[in-house]
């Protein structure tokens, strides 16, 4: 840079955004992206097998005659650090970048693309959408996907579903919002005798979660169906009903109805379990709860103290609610259908 230009920066007061910029911003973001896109396309996984060229990475991933625009895009792997290079071929060279490729870490690497895809281009598009009077609606968002990410918290989740799925005693289960059917799929492996309804409202979701369940050898156990829970009509009673991280989709006017509609399904003495992210928490949560405001499908977070209250607005008796993962403000919270219950 030439003096001049120098001391015009200095004198333009721009000289800590000049310094400051293109490394404090511009290498995460490009990081994140490179990272989500190489786990989503396959590119990590075939790099932890073995290193490849550009021409032979093409061929795995079924990009024939793209491999120089395939090399440049690798050659930016390289420039953020996740990629090393030698003798022309490409290797894993970070530790995010391994773990990453991993088959056990499937959902962290949705999750990465979920945050990509979704909510970084909301924080981008935010003043835009009001000025023009736009919402996130439910068409925008990637049912199959978020049902992979919110595998993150399945081992909190798997946890909790221990602690209130009998053993020995015949039970049955109805799971609202089932998503991979991975939870109930926990659920029956508990207990021989457990039975179980999952319903979802996206029909691609219900559709990958038969999928799945045929896949388990569970579809003898285990009827799913496309619903809603506000319209979902059945004659059965249930020894216990779960919902999975999804009660912000219901907004915040419906819940005491949505908990209420939840107990109508419980047999006297039943139990609802429900977990969920809830406001308070670390920046990823308070993003899921900005995604939440902007949507026209959905309400806020709960705040914890308002959803104890709403179970017992909604009917049950002995509400709790435990924090599940230390330090995030991700819980249960339970509640019993009365024997003396009136419906």
């Amino acid at each position: 840079m030439k003096i001049k230009t120098f001391a015009k920066l200095v004198r333009s007061r721009q000289l800590p955004l000049a310094v400051r910029m293109p490394k404090d911003l511009s290498a995460p973001v490009y990081r994140a992206s490179f990272l989500a896109a190489a786990a989503t396309s396959g590119v990590l996984r075939h790099l932890a097998q073995q290193p490849l060229d550009a021409p032979a990475l093409a061929d795995e991933l079924g990009l024939h005659e793209e491999e120089k625009l395939l090399g440049s895009w690798l050659d930016m792997g390289v420039r953020v650090g996740d990629l090393g290079q030698r003798g022309g071929r490409y290797r894993l060279r970070s530790r995010l970048a391994k773990g990453l490729a991993r088959p056990d870490s499937d959902a962290y690497a949705a999750l990465l693309e979920q945050l990509m895809r979704f909510h970084a281009p909301l924080l981008l598009d935010a003043p835009n959408m009001l000025r023009e009077g736009r919402r996130v609606s439910i068409a925008d968002q990637d049912g199959a996907l978020i049902a992979r990410s919110s595998r993150v918290l399945e081992p909190a989740v798997q946890g909790v579903v221990e602690q209130h799925v009998d053993r020995t005693a015949p039970v049955r289960l109805l799971e609202v919002g089932c998503g991979s059917g991975t939870y109930v799929r926990h659920a029956t492996s508990l207990n021989d005798r457990l039975t179980a309804v999952a319903i979802d409202l996206q029909s691609e979701v219900v559709e990958q979660a038969r999928v799945n369940l045929d896949k388990w050898g569970l579809a003898d156990r285990v009827e799913i169906a496309r619903g809603d829970l506000r319209t979902y009509s059945t004659d059965q009673k249930f020894d216990l009903v779960t919902l999975h991280n999804n009660i912000y989709y219901f907004p915040q006017g419906e819940r005491i109805k949505v908990l209420e509609r939840a107990r109508s399904f419980l047999m006297p003495g039943g139990k609802l379990l429900l977990t969920t992210s809830c406001q308070g928490g670390g920046p990823g949560l308070e993003m899921l709860n900005l995604w939440c405001a902007y949507a026209d499908f959905t309400g806020p977070l709960p705040h914890p103290e308002t959803l104890v209250g709403q179970f017992r607005e909604a009917g049950f008796s002995q509400v709790r609610s435990r924090r599940l993962v230390p330090g995030e403000e991700f819980r249960a919270f339970t509640g019993v259908n009365p024997f003396d219950a009136e419906d």
